[in-house]
């Protein structure tokens, strides 16, 4: 039960990842979630996470935008540490609806000024705004993989290519995910079992991330972008969903 669930979630979030931003990939966790305790669940995909991210790294190596990518990196860290000090306390639920709340509200902005399936931007978000979406995404990456939302609202306003925003997904979250790794050994969240379902489903993480950098390659800009906010929206009801249920 437990790998018929866990094998095609971890696939989807390589493919998430791999090709498309990685802002569905939360989902992965909440999968896993169905069938082992919450907290386990974390524990087993940051490792697979990781995996993925250095799988992804050598072809969006360089192609990434740096000034975005120094702006999430820098907020995210201290955002990670909050998430640390406060996991025990936090209520993962309300920073889901928010964040929920937040994606489908860009989503509908968007919509309004008919901008969905343009690389270009007329009002780029500030710098300070990508701090804080940093700071967002390293907490909500820390409490439940759920970091990518934030990040893509910031992204998305900045006009990349399809590549250029991939890259830069790669790299904020190999630098956030590599943050989260310490406190999550310290707080007691891998285990010898975590350690032997890794083992196990790291074949199905690399196939995810190889499956999401062809589909990446494949898929032209406009329908990457257009996918993109669909994974955005539906992204943004799951965590609404997730936090009232």
């Amino acid at each position: 039960m437990f790998f018929a669930i866990a094998g095609p979630a971890v696939i989807f979030a390589g493919i998430s990842k791999g090709g498309f931003g990685s802002g569905a990939a939360f989902a992965s966790a909440s999968i896993l979630a169905l069938v082992i305790e919450p907290g386990l669940a974390l524990g087993v995909m940051l490792p697979l996470l990781m995996l993925i991210d250095v799988a992804t790294l050598g072809p969006y190596w360089g192609k990434w935008n740096g000034k975005a990518a120094l702006l999430l990196i820098l907020g995210a860290m201290p955002g990670v540490a909050l998430g640390a000090a406060l996991y025990k306390i936090a209520e993962p639920d309300v920073f889901r609806v928010l964040i929920g709340t937040i994606s489908i509200g860009f989503v509908i902005w968007q919509m309004a000024k008919g901008r969905l399936l343009k690389t270009g931007s007329d009002a780029q978000l500030p710098g300070w705004a990508g701090a804080l979406a940093g700071g967002v995404a390293g907490f909500t990456s820390f409490v439940s993989h759920a970091g990518g939302p934030p990040a893509a609202v910031y992204l998305l306003s900045k006009g990349l290519s399809k590549t250029e925003y991939q890259a830069t997904t790669v790299l904020v979250f190999w630098i956030v995910n590599i943050a989260k790794a310490v406190p999550y050994a310290a707080l007691g969240m891998f285990t010898m079992q975590t350690g032997a379902a890794n083992l196990m489903l790291a074949p199905f993480a690399l196939l995810g991330a190889w499956l999401g950098v062809r589909a990446h390659r494949a898929v032209p800009e406009r329908v990457f972008f257009a996918l993109t906010y669909v994974l955005l929206s539906i992204t943004g009801v799951k965590l609404i969903w997730d936090g009232l249920t």
